[in-house]
């Protein structure tokens, strides 16, 4: 643990990096759909979004979730080695925090599933639902960063 502790910074850099991508890729999935919905089933425009959307999910918000999650974990098991597992992700900015991550990640499942229900010409979702729902990703980045940022002013 003592090496993983001295490269500590080089870990949460990557880490930082690695959130820039995936939200990134999770804010502009849900403008793609958006658009999505006023193409024409079959037509050319419709091809060239499936075509974007697998990209843009598989080539970036993939793998930019799961070096994410990786990244946090080992930030998670060299931020606990004092107080230890189990008290650090109990306190309440952390709880916070992860309660959103699991919105997070929930969002990233549903968009995964709506990506491939437009691949098979099944949205049954309208434009409207894709601009208002667009947001959800940067609410939830809202919740984590001031919580670990402010730890609500307790530390």
């Amino acid at each position: 643990m003592d090496a993983l502790s001295a490269h500590y910074n080089l870990v949460r850099g990557l880490h930082i990096l690695s959130v820039i991508a995936f939200m990134a890729g999770m804010l502009y999935l849900p403008r793609l759909f958006v658009y999505h919905t006023k193409a024409a089933a079959g037509s050319e425009m419709d091809e060239t979004f499936k075509v974007m959307e697998r990209r843009l999910l598989r080539g970036i918000i993939n793998p930019a979730s799961i070096a994410t999650a990786l990244f946090g974990v080992l930030l998670i098991a060299i931020d606990s080695q004092a107080a230890g597992v189990v008290a650090f992700l109990t306190q309440p900015w952390m709880a916070t925090k992860l309660v959103a991550l699991f919105g997070l990640y929930g969002w990233h499942g549903f968009l995964s599933a709506s990506r491939k229900k437009f691949e098979r010409g099944e949205n049954a979702r309208s434009e409207k639902f894709w601009r208002i729902t667009n947001e959800i990703p940067f609410v939830l980045a809202i919740i984590i960063v001031l919580s670990v940022t402010t730890k609500f002013m307790l530390g």
